[in-house]
């Protein structure tokens, strides 16, 4: 299975779900960049229950390609998102041993936001000690090859991951989550949610067997 996928920030448990198991990762840089998606957007677990945090753009253009996208600090986003990333997970199992790698994406500047989300991927399968090389488009086509699993679309806010049998059943199952006490489980939240809840068994939890 070989996956195209767009770019995400702290992607969804269905977008990561692919990026564990699929052969190749492809990201697409080459298509009009969508708003309201998760591209600049991703949804964490807090003592108030789901919280999504946005990555303000600035967009020249109605039709913009999402490799000329370019993250804004015309406001503190990054003092709030962290501030809202260590409220709900600072109690978590593994906060602690994952804390300093992922603070670098809120104390350092990146001027795109394709760039900002594939170095948050890159970081990911590192501290899951997990090799994958992650591949940009050079173009924007629809792929021929039957082995291609085409998300560009398919993974949008909008659109329930239950839609997909292929991970329906394996993002039900519910895991560890540190308000579990105030609320149900949650499926399907960012990649931080499950990373800081189980660590290294992020892999177990989303591999296929």
């Amino acid at each position: 299975m070989k996956a195209l996928l767009s770019t995400a920030y702290w992607p969804n448990l269905h977008y990561f779900f692919y990026v564990l198991n699929a052969q190749t990762v492809t990201i697409e840089q080459f298509e009009n960049y969508q708003k309201q998606s998760y591209r600049n957007r991703t949804r964490i677990f807090t003592a108030n229950g789901p919280l999504d945090l946005s990555i303000p753009v600035t967009k020249r253009a109605d039709k913009e390609l999402t490799k000329d996208i370019k993250i804004s600090y015309s406001e503190n986003w990054q003092i709030r998102h962290w501030r809202a990333i260590t409220s709900a997970y600072n109690n978590s199992p593994y906060f602690d041993f994952f804390e300093d790698d992922i603070r670098y994406f809120y104390t350092s500047k990146f001027e795109s936001l394709l760039n900002y989300n594939t170095e948050q991927l890159k970081l990911v399968l590192k501290l899951l000690r997990h090799q994958k090389n992650i591949e940009l488009t050079t173009c924007f086509e629809m792929p021929a090859d039957p082995m291609y699993e085409d998300l560009r679309s398919s993974i949008h806010p909008k659109i329930s991951f239950k839609k997909d049998g292929l991970v329906k059943e394996r993002l039900e199952i519910s895991y560890y989550q540190t308000f579990e006490n105030k609320f149900d489980f949650c499926g399907n939240l960012s990649v931080l949610d499950l990373l800081f809840n189980k660590g290294l068994d992020t892999t177990g939890y989303l591999a296929l067997k």
